[in-house]
């Protein structure tokens, strides 16, 4: 102990810090604040931590390549001493942290800590779970699976979505017009680098308005928060029923986050870690993949809601719930803070409550994408073989055998997610088929790299035919009037 004196004073007279850390400890706290209630936030900070530690050591033997992310993830599991084993503190630290802020957004809603003078605090803190989130979904695209690929693909399909910026920010979010290994570079990008120092420098800032405004006072019923009146009661409460955060509440706080760091590692050795899954290929749709927990209620809704509705809901609805959150301590940033004096606030948690715990069971047997019930098995009606070159049988081969009609109908027989392709010539122009089907778009993933050149031709001569015969296949019309220009020209060929 005395060595320890002589080298804390020793840095001290350096760095100069003591008496900031002491004013830090010693902060006054109302009596009753120093509660059971009140540890939820010091716990998301030592998760995070958790997973700043596991996650530098991960980073040390993961390869965020395409073609060795899966497999590095299989050498974690399988040869390195105890890998699977920082998989799963990793993995499950990300779920309890996510768990444990939501709870602790929950608590501070009830206890009407959003309400003035704490508005900035708030915020801050919804900007927290919006990254907190962030960092659950990139690191389940880290794991390169099945699931990952095709959360990708949603995730795609919903950025392409948005008026006037949709092709950008596809290209943003995946590093091309597929998913390739750009895009497994910039989420590892995001999820060790920049939503990281992101988390960091929030909940720097969520700590210091902590302490600059001090910890939320007990929600006594009767007490009404009135912008002129606040502060003069809360100083007053602290001058005459304070205590100082440590050692009176710091012991709770030092006690629950032992707790859950205990149950993250009771979790990581009894359940192990999640995924990988299938290795990630987009022609093999028989897979059922699944997002992480806190993710199946948004899959749900995908799935459920009706084609027409999807666009609106996806893209208005998120900007509706973050706008409100942002701006609820200024629409009810005074009153009563007791929940039972606060009916309307009760009951819209419960209903938000309700409806994600409803979506996320219904999630388990919600429909994939792919309408599984359209089995590809069933030959190819015969009117959609007649006259065909041995090209295009060919490419009709490579329609069956790719399980095409997973997603699409051709002869009122397949999936209903992709668009019917009876007419498919009479839409797209040849350039436009190519497109699509090396590059992806909408809900339809790229197939670029699953197709070899041979059958990228060979389909797309098939899918040329696929038009009434009463209607003319689509023309590039730039292309039509260079050939008739180059007809007029005499001497020339077109």
């Amino acid at each position: 102990m005395r060595l320890l004196k002589i080298i804390a004073e020793w840095l001290d007279k350096r760095v100069k810090l003591g008496a900031d850390l002491r004013e830090t400890m010693e902060h006054p706290i109302p009596r009753r604040s120093a509660s059971w209630w009140y540890i939820f936030g010091s716990a998301a900070l030592v998760l995070f931590g958790l997973q700043v530690v596991t996650g530098i050591l991960l980073a040390l033997i993961y390869v965020p390549t395409a073609g060795q992310a899966w497999n590095s993830l299989q050498a974690l599991d399988h040869s390195v001493w105890l890998g699977w084993f920082l998989r799963a503190m990793h993995g499950w630290g990300a779920d309890f942290m996510v768990a444990v802020v939501l709870i602790h957004m929950t608590q501070v809603f009830l206890f009407g800590a959003h309400k003035y003078p704490r508005e900035l605090t708030w915020m801050a803190g919804v900007f927290l779970l919006l990254f907190t989130l962030g960092m659950a979904f990139t690191g389940q695209v880290l794991r390169f699976d099945q699931d990952a690929y095709w959360g990708l693909g949603i995730g795609a399909s919903i950025a392409g979505r948005v008026p006037g910026m949709g092709a950008a920010m596809v290209h943003l979010m995946l590093g091309g017009p597929i998913i390739a290994g750009a895009t497994l570079t910039r989420f590892f990008t995001l999820h060790v680098f920049v939503l990281p120092a992101l988390l960091g420098g929030f909940i720097g800032l969520h700590l210091l308005l902590v302490l600059k405004l001090g910890i939320n006072d007990w929600p006594m019923p009767g007490r009404l928060v009135r912008r002129d009146t606040y502060l003069r009661e809360y100083e007053e409460e602290i001058h005459r029923d304070g205590v100082p955060f440590v050692p009176y509440a710091i012991w709770k706080d030092m006690l629950f986050a032992a707790a859950i760091l205990i149950a993250v590692a009771g979790c990581a050795i009894v359940f192990g870690p999640f995924g990988p899954g299938g290795f990630p290929d987009p022609t093999i749709i028989q897979a059922s993949p699944r997002p992480d927990f806190f993710f199946l209620w948004l899959f749900a809704l995908l799935a459920l809601l009706p084609p027409q509705m999807e666009t609106v809901m996806l893209l208005a609805a998120p900007v509706v719930v973050i706008g409100a959150m942002l701006l609820l301590p200024f629409i009810a940033g005074e009153g009563e803070k007791n929940w039972r004096r606060r009916p309307v606030a009760v009951l819209s948690l419960l209903i938000i409550a309700v409806s994600l715990a409803a979506l996320t069971e219904m999630a388990q047997v919600a429909p994939w994408s792919p309408d599984m019930n359209a089995w590809s098995g069933d030959p190819i009606p015969h009117s959609e073989l007649e006259a065909r070159s041995p090209l295009e049988l060919q490419g009709a081969l490579v329609f069956q055998e790719k399980q095409c009609r997973n997603c699409h109908a051709l002869g009122q027989v397949g999936g209903q997610r992709g668009p019917a392709l009876d007419s498919v010539a009479t839409r797209l122009t040849q350039d436009q088929i190519i497109r699509q089907v090396l590059q992806g778009g909408g809900n339809m993933p790229a197939y670029g790299k699953n197709l070899s050149p041979a059958e990228v031709t060979a389909l797309v001569a098939y899918l040329e035919t696929l038009h009434p015969s009463a209607q003319a296949p689509a023309q590039d019309a730039s292309r039509k009037e260079a050939e008739d220009a180059a007809k007029d020209r005499p001497g020339q060929s077109p």
